[in-house]
């Protein structure tokens, strides 16, 4: 079984003990209410049936942000989840202004207001036990399912809780004769649904327009990466979230003159330090530098490639014999310049003096070409 089918199996385990718990305790609810004729009780269950849309949304969004990636998302599909969660948002924030425009009307129109029965505290007392049951369940699998969107439903079931002891207070407030209070819990019962939906679509908006971490989070992956061995250096550190991961995307200053295979060692020990230490992050891409390149970059661009350069390389060497025996070439781009190192033969050199002189002719040649900045010539077996 893959990571990404688990995690749904987990995600749709909560969302469906979620939905069937909404279904029992919302008709629990709007029957108690209208039995009890408490109007702040009828919000509170039609809060609680506005969730069995969210959790069909989620139910939906977290099958398909958990699909693998295909050529078409070749990044997966971790936005549909954000997504989601603004729909979620959404919903909540319509069944605010519904509610708060209902009860509204009530507190301004005295003969609409209702007065509740005792009973309908019972119904209140039930909900609020029953919801932070469902807050403590959710909020537990979001963690294993690693699930910003499952962690905002558990947060939405935490609201219903706060709800639900508005509702508690408004019952008691009209039991004692201020009847008023039921609608203007009502009332509160929405700005507070309101309030959670705006946040939902808020924070998932940044994540849909790649808003970075938060602060602390970007200075410890910082840190991270520096105490890899072998990194001088880092920069162009970009951070973005999609769906229930991190992504990390940054530059690495090496030394400049190690081999590819060196680099790309530890380039891997910097993803693997990130992936390791820190389970929210899903993906690190690491580019290699050989020095600081937000300038430096432009002026190596300037250079000719290696074709072109070693062309020009072989003219400055018409006539000397000894580049024929020329075994390999290493070009390193550095600061907008070349720096060039030849491997001969040993048996190119009769002594130490002939390989001084080989070496001069080479070298001087080669600095002819605009672009060279340095010459090292080596002799081996």
């Amino acid at each position: 079984m893959g990571a990404l089918d688990n995690r749904y199996r987990v995600m749709r385990k909560a969302t469906l003990v979620g939905a069937g718990t909404n279904v029992v305790l919302a008709g629990i609810q709007i029957a108690g209410g209208m039995l009890t004729q408490s109007q702040a009780l009828i919000a509170d269950g039609l809060h609680t049936l506005s969730d069995l849309f969210s959790d069909a949304v989620v139910l939906v969004a977290s099958r398909q942000a958990n699909v693998e990636p295909d050529d078409a998302h070749p990044y997966g599909h971790g936005r549909i989840e954000t997504l989601a969660t603004v729909i979620v948002g959404l919903l909540l924030l319509s069944v605010a202004v519904s509610l708060a425009l209902d009860a509204g009307r009530r507190l301004f129109t005295p003969e609409l207001l209702l007065a509740p029965a005792p009973l309908a505290l019972l119904f209140a007392l039930f909900a609020v036990a029953a919801k932070e049951s469902l807050y403590h369940y959710t909020r537990r699998m979001a963690r294993r399912a690693r699930s910003e969107l499952l962690h905002a439903n558990a947060w939405h079931h935490r609201s219903d809780v706060a709800s639900s002891l508005v509702v508690l207070a408004g019952i008691g407030g009209a039991l004692l004769g201020l009847t008023y209070l039921d609608a203007l819990a009502a009332v509160i019962v929405a700005g507070m649904i309101g309030l959670i939906g705006g946040r939902l679509v808020l924070s998932s908006a940044s994540e849909l327009i790649d808003r970075g971490l938060a602060g602390e989070r970007v200075r410890r992956i910082r840190e991270r990466i520096g105490s890899v061995e072998g990194v001088r250096g880092l920069h162009r550190l970009r951070t973005r979230r999609m769906g229930g991961t991190s992504l990390v995307d940054v530059h690495i200053q090496l030394a400049p003159r190690i081999s590819v295979s060196e680099a790309h060692q530890v380039s891997e020990r910097v993803r693997a330090r990130l992936l390791e230490a820190d389970d929210d992050v899903g993906d690190v891409t690491v580019h290699i530098d050989p020095e600081e390149d937000d300038t430096a970059e432009l002026r190596s661009l300037a250079v000719p490639p290696r074709p072109q350069l070693l062309a020009m390389l072989e003219q400055h060497w018409r006539g000397i014999g000894e580049a024929a025996q020329i075994r390999r070439i290493e070009l390193h781009y550095l600061d907008g310049r070349v720096h060039v190192e030849l491997y001969l033969p040993l048996s190119v050199a009769r002594d130490h003096a002939d390989a001084s002189r080989i070496s001069a002719r080479l070298g001087d040649a080669a600095l002819g070409v605009d672009y060279v900045r340095e010459v090292q010539v080596w002799f081996e077996a």
